[in-house]
């Protein structure tokens, strides 16, 4: 596993690493990032649960959150954890495969392929409300509901790359890797637990941060994305999303099982999907074409 972990919620981090050894990951490689407004007592909290979980700590970093520092510690940690296979995940990505972890990655080299790619399906509580969930409760119970928000809604990329042989260089973001293909037809379900309670703060001050500069930004995706995920929670009043809205694809999931029929409707959205056109405040430019 290599991954950067962001300040998220001690359960949620428990969660995650349950969920990655129940898959059979055994190495983790993690980087842990702090921006300026998280507070010591929560940095220090965070990184005492990592601790009890038997998880690596000494990569710790503070301070701006810019688009590009989350591929440098990443890639920093894919020079440490040596040659194989990397899985790569979002410490509020949690992925279900449809075969064991090593037969995926056995199929893969069979077929010449040096990656294994994904398809995010973002979760949401019941009527759509950006809940604050509970250890007891578990991630399925509070976000049952999965569908194409990043996609449909947001106009984000919804690729992942999921596993990379360690030569395969992979993008900002983990969305898709130079030179390198995954299989269409066995897509990973990458299961997003981003809209949890508080996400509206963090996107506010995301959106605050890259446009006064403080944060660095290379394109507008990041801003443009955050932007209208709270445009659509104002217009649907307290923190919701419309899970009513049939272009969303709002369905009942669980973490334990693929989704009814996801192979063809996930390799439908990742070979149709293409960047939007994206503008900088005063211009129009095109996102670049992958």
């Amino acid at each position: 596993m290599v991954a950067v972990v962001g300040p998220v919620e001690p359960a949620l981090l428990t969660a995650w690493t349950a969920h990655y050894r129940r898959l059979g990951v055994e190495r983790f490689h993690l980087a842990f990032h702090f921006p300026q407004h998280v507070p010591d007592a929560g940095r220090r909290q965070l990184l005492t649960t990592a601790r009890e979980l038997g998880l690596p700590t000494g990569q710790v970093s503070m301070g701006p959150w810019h688009e590009h520092t989350n591929s440098e510690l990443r890639d920093a940690l894919r020079e440490q954890a040596g040659p194989g296979w990397h899985l790569l995940a979002d410490s509020d990505e949690f992925h279900t495969h449809p075969a064991p972890l090593a037969e995926v990655t056995e199929a893969a080299e069979e077929n010449g392929r040096a990656v294994v790619g994904g398809l995010m399906l973002d979760r949401v509580s019941a009527d759509g409300r950006l809940a604050l969930w509970r250890p007891e409760d578990g991630l399925d119970r509070t976000f049952p509901l999965g569908g194409h928000l990043t996609h449909c809604l947001l106009h984000g990329d919804p690729r992942k790359i999921v596993l990379a042989l360690s030569d395969a260089a992979v993008a900002s973001g983990n969305h898709h890797a130079p030179g390198r293909k995954p299989d269409p037809h066995t897509l990973a379900c990458v299961h997003h637990f981003k809209w949890r309670s508080g996400v509206v703060d963090d996107l506010r001050r995301r959106v605050d941060h890259f446009t006064n500069g403080a944060w660095t930004e290379h394109t507008p995706a990041v801003r443009s994305e955050a932007t209208r995920l709270l445009q659509h929670i104002d217009r649907h009043n307290n923190n919701r999303i419309d899970v009513s809205d049939p272009r969303l694809g709002f369905r009942h999931v669980t973490l334990d099982r693929m989704p009814d029929d996801w192979a063809t409707e996930a390799a439908r959205i990742h070979t149709a999907w293409r960047p939007p056109r994206q503008s900088w405040p005063g211009s129009t430019i095109s996102s670049p074409s992958f």
